[in-house]
């Protein structure tokens, strides 16, 4: 429980998967649904080859219908997609997953597991709208949410680099609620909490909280239960700084 003398504003966008994929373009037809995970790959060719003519540059979580697939002499695996109702061409298999294949969802938590900052969040983030079934849910919820507070003191430090300067005649607090570099977070349903006292956001412990609540028998569960207890030890001795400064 936030002591009631601490004053913490909450970015007002939950981690809530269905807001996310909302905001995402209706799946093209044609073919099983699948995801652009790794963007470095996502060259859409004309034809099924590495040096094929570039038809576009697909960024990640893109969702595309898969039609069929070609492997190639080089053992590089293509696949036919349908990225809109006009749009078509072949995409290294290696840049997409699909709920439908099994083992996607463990290839796409390795990629996560080796990605870092952001890039884990928006990788764990698509396991959790895409996979609804998978086993390894909870390891990803842990990931994001340990991803996510891990990242909070540098988003401090970069806000307060780029308000400090820059007031108006605003609420100091409603420069940092607003600073820009949330906003990808935000996307992402990512929220943080900020203290005004010491000019710092936290992470607010959603995805751990989402991971209590539906898995709560799992190992990660645990894990989050000391997660959050530590969340609550800090904002307590926030409270209590808070309250002598006063």
């Amino acid at each position: 429980m936030i002591p009631h003398k601490l004053t913490l504003c909450l970015l007002l966008f939950l981690f809530n998967p269905s807001t996310i994929i909302s905001q995402q373009r209706k799946p093209p037809a044609g073919g099983r649904l699948a995801v652009v995970v790794d963007e470095r790959l996502a060259a859409l060719r004309a034809t099924p080859q590495l040096n094929g003519k570039l038809v576009r540059r697909l960024s990640r979580g893109r969702l595309m219908a898969i039609r069929s697939s070609k492997t190639g002499a080089d053992g590089i695996t293509f696949l036919l997609v349908n990225v809109s109702s006009r749009t078509h061409g072949w995409i290294q298999r290696d840049a997409v997953v699909a709920s439908s294949r099994p083992a996607d969802d463990r290839r796409l938590l390795s990629l996560i597991q080796r990605s870092n900052g952001f890039d884990r969040i928006a990788r764990a983030r698509i396991l959790l709208d895409h996979f609804p079934r998978s086993p390894l849910r909870p390891e990803a919820l842990l990931l994001l949410g340990d991803t996510a507070e891990s990242l909070a003191a540098k988003l401090s430090q970069d806000a307060a680099r780029r308000i400090k300067d820059d007031l108006g005649d605003a609420p100091e607090f409603s420069y940092y609620l607003n600073y820009n570099g949330l906003d990808r977070y935000n996307r992402q349903g990512v929220g943080f909490l900020f203290d005004k006292t010491s000019k710092r956001f936290h992470y607010d412990g959603a995805a751990w909280r989402e991971l209590i609540r539906r898995y709560p028998r799992s190992p990660e569960a645990y894990i989050a239960r000391e997660r959050l207890n530590l969340l609550d030890s800090i904002r307590h001795k926030e409270a209590q700084k808070a309250q002598v400064s006063h």
